[in-house]
């Protein structure tokens, strides 16, 4: 593809060109395959956790799992790092075509790695490198795709063009959970995970997969040449030659980068895990949905609003891109608490009952309970009143504190009827520490903990509380019965407008970034705030509000932390952020 001449007003009138189709079809399948990837680990955190942190029990090695899993986000802003600057001093093609054989490489090698059992402690430190590295990688790709397909986009049609880049993330979401359902119902539940009767584990196969899509996107990326913004900056010799010291060194560009964070990016990051992943967590862990009716109740959700995505982009075109996003984090924390509500009561009524006329309390002398507070996963609670807590909110209970004179035992009530604390440690003050230790939770702990859980639901479904398999809990029993079934219905509908925040907040953020620096630092730049919102704050919001909601005994509490940074992107993005919609990106020289 020969380069073209900088996009004009004009063009923006124009159908898009084959050429032009092709670079979104590259950037954007590329973009697709790595969020495959990437979400494959989160969906089989639970299998991959018994197969490489096999010699730990079962709470503990989901733990480490899921730790595993959050090293991939906890590295992208170094991803960002290191190959924006790649991006902006050898060009956006190649660099992005490197990132894409470093996440497919690693996925793939994740499919062949032996278990613990196999070859010991070199599997989960292997495991933890290669999550590392797609982490690494997926911190450029994004920048590079969108910074690809920007600059090839006329002007006036930047926020539709890029759009088709935000469709990735939840078009891969959807690929890999339609791939592990379509496996597990063809293999069962015994050939997915161990592969009795196959030659291999069914939870292998969406991992090998990946080099067939990595070849696909491989050779297409091959085909494209580089932008036409950084190959006339080439030409003309206005490369920056440190772009990471120009980004970040230099207050009038730093300045932007932040503002764009906690304007912009913060904000869609919270919406966007809040509607897609935060909704499955609450729907499995929390309302008890089993596995296959929570998959299939987002997945059509998502199938059925991906197409927000480009309505907003579009829409951004004409009215901006700061009032869409803004208008985004604003509804979307106005109703997210009512949305959640009416989940409950959509999908498990029983519960929703028992939360309104259950009585649960935890009664102790305040001194005897410490902090409950734990997003890792990887405290050792001993005290009793923390060992009650902790498992009352494991079993999605929903209790209160009450505070009572010193030298008080703790105690749990349910309607007044006690249920006991087994298996925990003598009564004793809680040390600053909260009765904890920073190192990984102890067999004793764990085991009272899951003792006082199975003893705690026993008391709770005396007091109306459903049981895990309670037949008035929402269940589907295959993906097509969800669109005849009218309570499925009601669900997906509810999932559908979360999923709708998400393609608004989203669905212009590419644009936005952008538009926001200049061709000589835009990877670089636009890469860092992008992955530092989306990978530490947005990656983390699960554990984080789940935490929240052992902490407090609340099972809508953890909303608390995306209402509050959307609300704080809202007022910032307001105050701070500029619309960016009509900038000519090749002109733009950045801020004076």
């Amino acid at each position: 593809m020969a380069v073209t001449a900088t996009p004009t007003t004009a063009a923006a009138s124009r159908p898009m060109t084959k050429e032009e189709r092709k670079v979104i079809l590259a950037s954007s399948l590329g973009t697709v395959f790595e969020w495959y990837d990437f979400y494959l680990y989160g969906s089989l955190a639970v299998i991959i956790g018994s197969q490489f942190f096999s010699a730990f029990d079962v709470t503990t090695r989901n733990v480490f799992a899921l730790l595993a899993f959050a090293a991939g986000f906890l590295v992208r802003p170094f991803g960002a790092l290191v190959f924006g600057r790649l991006g902006d001093l050898v060009g956006r093609k190649y660099t992005f075509l490197v990132t894409i054989v470093i996440m497919g490489t690693s996925t793939f090698i994740v499919g062949l790695l032996p278990s613990y059992d196999q070859i010991g402690w070199i599997a989960p430190v292997i495991l933890i490198v290669l999550r590392m590295a797609q982490g690494l990688a997926l911190g450029g790709e994004y920048g590079g795709a969108a910074v690809y397909v920007a600059e090839h986009a006329p002007q006036g049609r930047r926020g539709f063009y890029t759009s088709w880049i935000q469709t990735t993330a939840t078009v891969g979401l959807l690929l890999s959970l339609l791939v592990i359902l379509a496996l597990r119902m063809w293999m069962g539940e015994a050939g997915f995970q161990r592969g009795e009767g196959y030659w291999i584990a069914g939870w292998r196969i969406p991992f090998l997969l990946s080099i067939v899509l990595l070849a696909i996107s491989v050779w297409i990326r091959l085909q494209m040449n580089e932008s036409p913004a950084f190959q006339k900056m080439k030409e003309e010799g206005t490369q920056s030659k440190a772009p990471l010291s120009e980004a970040f060194g230099q207050w009038k560009n730093a300045k932007i980068v932040i503002i764009a964070l906690l304007g912009l990016v913060v904000g869609q990051a919270v919406v966007w895990y809040t509607g897609q992943f935060y909704a499955l967590f609450f729907l499995q862990n929390i309302l008890k949905v089993d596995l296959l009716t929570a998959n299939v109740l987002i997945a059509w959700s998502l199938i059925l609003g991906t197409g927000g995505f480009i309505f907003f982009g579009a829409l951004s075109d004409k009215i901006g891109r700061k009032p869409i996003i803004l208008g985004g984090c604003l509804i979307a924390a106005i109703t997210f608490f009512p949305l959640f509500k009416m989940l409950t009561s959509v999908v498990s009524p029983k519960l929703e009952h028992a939360l309104a006329t259950a009585k649960v309390q935890v009664t102790s002398d305040p001194a005897f309970c410490g902090s409950v507070f734990d997003p890792v996963g990887i405290r050792n609670f001993t005290q009793p009143c923390d060992i009650a807590r902790v498992a009352l909110a494991r079993a999605a209970i929903k209790y209160e504190f009450v505070a009572a004179p010193a030298g008080t035992a703790p105690k749990v009530t349910f309607n007044g009827t006690e249920a006991p604390i087994l298996g925990a440690s003598p009564v004793q003050p809680a040390v600053p520490a909260a009765g904890t230790s920073p190192a990984v939770p102890s067999r004793p702990a764990v085991n009272a903990i899951n003792a006082n859980i199975a003893g705690f639901n026993a008391a709770a479904t005396k007091v109306g509380y459903p049981a895990a398999n309670d037949p008035t809990i929402l269940r589907v029993n295959g993906f097509f019965d969800a669109i005849v079934n009218p309570t499925a219905l009601k669900a997906i509908g509810i999932l559908l407008i979360l999923v709708l925040y998400v393609t608004a907040v989203y669905g212009p953020i590419a644009a936005a970034l952008v538009e926001s620096f200049p061709t000589r630092i835009r990877y670089t730049a636009m890469s860092l705030p992008y992955h530092i919102g989306n990978g530490w704050f947005g990656g983390l919001l699960p554990p984080t509000s789940f935490a929240m909601v052992a902490a407090t005994g609340d099972i809508y509490y953890g909303l608390w932390y995306p209402v509050c940074f959307a609300l704080m992107t809202f007022v910032i993005g307001l105050l701070f952020v500029k619309e960016t919609k009509d900038r000519d990106i090749f002109a733009y020289q950045g801020e004076k």
